[in-house]
């Protein structure tokens, strides 16, 4: 059977776990720590929709080195949280071993097969291309609007929740037809990418616009879409990285104004990092700085409006929740 790990289970990867375990296809385990490891190896992992209430079993641990190694290990961690991680990785990682990153950021494997173009602004010790080489890296992006109410205790916001998988070289291969499988029969559509390097950046663009703004505003996705200045910003964000894009080479396969249209659909829901900043958390600032300025870099273009929003959003980060008004 099908061995894939969720390092991580946090509101996304609880959400895969908990679906992948009901299916039953696959042999699943998390990498959790803390209070969510005890909830789930207690009382499994719950995943609340507007259709349903379910709970799954899932096989839990904080020791990877007693999984052995995976078909596929699923990187759903913060992006500040991956570099720590690595270290942890090999035992789950054998040589046929596909690895999906986290792509809040650009993952350092991004242009693999376009160029080779390393990315050392992502990745400046070399750490995360020696850890996941570009061979055994596959691209995912997860279109899943969720929170955690509590240690493994999972909320979905809005209707659906999809995934894309696909190769970075733009082949249709095996694993990437099996893991979109095995999403799919689990209840979230996956589709497999000839392209994923676009949907990756459509991610990557979308943390890069909304969370500053969210995070700056306090406000719902619903709340910045309907003023217009807040709104105004994101739209002159994403111009700015999709000019980049095509600078660099990268088809973005979706228009701005649908993009936006999509994150509207769920309009209660708040960005990740507005989550964060409201737990105490660290947000993930750093990824999302490196990644842009990488393919800034690399395009030779100026990203103005991006730069401005990082640098509050950075300052904002530094003064504590409680401290203000």
């Amino acid at each position: 059977m099908t061995k894939v790990c969720i390092f991580g289970a946090g509101a996304i990867g609880g959400h895969i776990a908990a679906h992948l375990a009901r299916g039953g296809r696959c042999e699943v385990s998390v990498v959790a720590r803390g209070a969510t490891l005890a909830a789930i190896r207690a009382d499994g992992v719950r995943v609340m929709t507007s259709q349903e209430d379910f709970t799954a079993r899932v096989a839990a641990t904080d020791a990877p080195e007693t999984l052995g190694p995976q078909d596929f290990v699923l990187l759903t961690l913060k992006a500040h949280q991956l570099d720590a991680a690595l270290p942890r990785l090999g035992p789950l990682i054998g040589d046929h071993t596909a690895i999906l990153p986290p792509t809040t950021g650009l993952p350092a494997a991004f242009l693999h097969g376009l160029g080779e173009t390393p990315l050392p602004l992502v990745d400046p010790t070399g750490t995360q291309l020696r850890t996941m080489p570009p061979a055994q890296v596959l691209g995912i992006v997860y279109w899943i609007g969720a929170h955690a109410e509590g240690p493994g205790i999972i909320r979905q916001d809005g209707a659906r929740a999809t995934c894309m998988v696909g190769e970075l070289d733009g082949t249709i291969s095996g694993r990437a037809t099996t893991l979109a499988r095995l999403l799919s029969d689990a209840g979230i559509p996956t589709p497999v990418r000839h392209a994923i390097r676009g949907d990756i950046w459509i991610k990557f663009v979308n943390s890069l616009c909304w969370n500053p703004v969210a995070v700056l505003t306090g406000a719902t996705n619903g709340a910045i879409g309907d003023d217009a200045q807040a709104i105004g910003t994101v739209r002159r964000m994403m111009e700015e990285a999709d000019a980049v894009a095509a600078r660099l080479g990268i088809a973005v396969p979706v228009a701005a104004e649908k993009r936006i249209a999509v994150t509207l659909s769920a309009r209660g829901h708040k960005m990740s990092m507005l989550q964060d900043l409201e737990h105490g958390s660290p947000l993930e600032i750093d990824a999302l700085a490196r990644s842009i300025a990488a393919a800034r870099h690399l395009a030779d273009l100026p990203t103005p409006t991006i730069d401005a929003l990082l640098s509050l959003i950075a300052l904002r980060s530094q003064t504590p929740q409680e401290t203000l008004p």
